[in-house]
């Protein structure tokens, strides 16, 4: 790999734990000081290894230096007060052989700390999702304006005011007590699960799959995993999701880029170490007495690594919706709940279950009526369509809709031949 790959792949994984680790060692407050250290780090790096090479050990390189430039940062802050703001020396913290720790223990509890710090609930959840972006996995600030449908300046007034806020709060970079680290726990999984939702469901981005929010968010929850204070059954119960989630990547995608739906996928495709990684966790998660929203969403996703269609499958699947509405009653869950009951039912008792939840402003529940109109009455299914072609925000969406609206005009075509 030439020097020109090694910079931006390292900067995904190391600008986030060189800047987690100088935060941890700075305070909170100097968050910003972390970030324009690591990036000066990989600056550094670009400008050496371009007439020197690749030096033998990359990390150890990179962490040499950034230790170097905070220890020159450190003296230069130590000047400043001797010279210039002496009545404020009483207040410095840092000396001048002040050390870090880059063992890969300290690098795993900075990066956990960090982002218990960042899910902070002061800060709203957005902020949240863009701040672990950013500071936890080296995500440009394009790359988050591109993921969130927005420009660069909001991304950096958002990050701003979220760093801000951090300061104001006082928050510390230190796990929450046995008291409160359930509450913070649930304020973190919510901002993990959002991110690997950014990036499996593609909502806000007209690129079908971004998998590298997913890896990610699933990275960071194994941090949770691996961490005594933090493995709890709901947490294998998100990486679960997660798993089974992400076994299906290889297949959700043709040659093109373009989105391969559920249906017609190639099962043989499916990442089979996944998912039994993801039956591990599942199993795992079944060792407390709470049954959470992600112990459902988790087994749910199980069974739809079962290809076939049965009884048993979508019996089980309608049930699982069933609890999960009482939980979590959003018009996804709503709507994914009418699709089992489809498949378990039949389209007529899906159909009058539909029409009760009247989500017009929804380009999903239209392709459902689609769906479920398709065979009965296919020239309503293709109003339905033209509807939810109108309504649908990303060209992924509006791309599959297409691929529905010709494959039934053909259908309705062809059955009019017939009729004659």
């Amino acid at each position: 790999m030439k020097y020109q790959e090694w910079v931006p792949h390292l900067f995904r994984t190391e600008f986030a734990r060189i800047t987690a680790v100088l935060c941890n060692r700075f305070g909170i407050d100097q968050i910003e000081t972390a970030e324009d250290l690591a990036s000066d780090t990989f600056v550094a790096a670009l400008e050496s290894w371009t007439y020197q090479g690749i030096p033998e050990n990359p990390r150890a390189w990179l962490y040499a230096v950034a230790k170097n430039k905070a220890k020159n940062y450190i003296k230069r802050h130590h000047l400043f007060l001797q010279k210039i703001a002496p009545q404020l020396q009483g207040s410095d913290e840092w000396s001048d052989d002040t050390d870090f720790d880059w063992s890969a223990e300290n690098i795993m509890d900075s990066q956990l700390q960090m982002l218990f710090a960042l899910c902070h609930p002061s800060i709203p959840v957005q902020s949240q999702v863009a701040l672990s972006l950013r500071i936890l996995c080296g995500f440009g600030i394009e790359e988050i304006a591109n993921a969130f449908l927005t420009n660069k300046e909001t991304i950096n007034k958002r990050l701003l005011r979220a760093k801000e806020k951090l300061k104001s709060e006082k928050v510390s970079l230190k796990f929450p007590g046995v008291e409160s680290i359930n509450g913070r726990l649930g304020t973190v999984m919510i901002t993990l699960y959002l991110l690997f939702n950014e990036g499996y469901s593609s909502e806000s981005v007209d690129g079908v799959l971004r998998e590298d929010l997913c890896h990610e968010a699933m990275r960071l929850t194994y941090l949770l995993i691996e961490n005594d204070r933090c493995s709890r059954p709901v947490v294998h119960a998100l990486y679960a999701l997660m798993c089974f989630q992400a076994s299906r990547f290889p297949a959700r995608k043709n040659d093109q880029g373009e989105m391969i739906l559920y249906d017609d996928q190639d099962h043989s495709l499916w990442d089979q170490s996944m998912i039994f990684k993801g039956m591990f966790h599942l199993h795992r998660s079944a060792s407390g007495e709470d049954l959470s929203k992600y112990h459902l969403e988790a087994s749910i996703a199980y069974w739809h690594t079962i290809k076939e269609d049965s009884f048993l499958k979508w019996s089980n699947i309608l049930n699982l919706y069933d609890q999960l509405l009482n939980i979590d009653h959003s018009p996804v869950v709503a709507l994914n709940r009418i699709y089992a009951l489809y498949k378990l039912k039949g389209s007529q008792a899906a159909l009058e279950e539909a029409e009760k939840l009247s989500m017009t402003k929804n380009h999903f529940y239209f392709v459902l009526l689609a769906e479920l109109n398709h065979e009965a009455a296919p020239l309503i299914a293709k109003q339905y369509l033209l509807k939810a072609y109108n309504l649908a925000k990303t060209q992924t969406d509006k791309i599959q809709i297409e691929k529905k609206l010709s494959r039934l005009t053909n259908s309705i075509a062809v059955g009019a031949q017939h009729d004659h």
